[in-house]
């Protein structure tokens, strides 16, 4: 389980996902993302761009990543 603590409001789940190393690329997890391979609380979420808050938990092939 990876954990991020945010520096602003918000973070965008294809940041998110770079930034806690679950992709390479920008571009990589736009694909994970558009082929419903991500979700959000719980939801399959399909847009790279969703702002991420504190308490939200992301989730890709087993792996958690919890904003705070």
């Amino acid at each position: 389980m990876e954990t991020i603590k945010l520096k602003g409001e918000y973070i965008k789940l294809g940041q998110a996902l770079k930034a806690a190393g679950t992709v390479e690329s920008g571009v990589d997890a736009k694909y994970i993302i558009e082929d419903g391979l991500v979700s959000v609380n719980g939801q399959i979420e399909m847009q790279r761009g969703k702002k991420l808050r504190v308490g939200d938990v992301v989730t890709y092939e087993g792996n958690t990543i919890t904003i705070e």
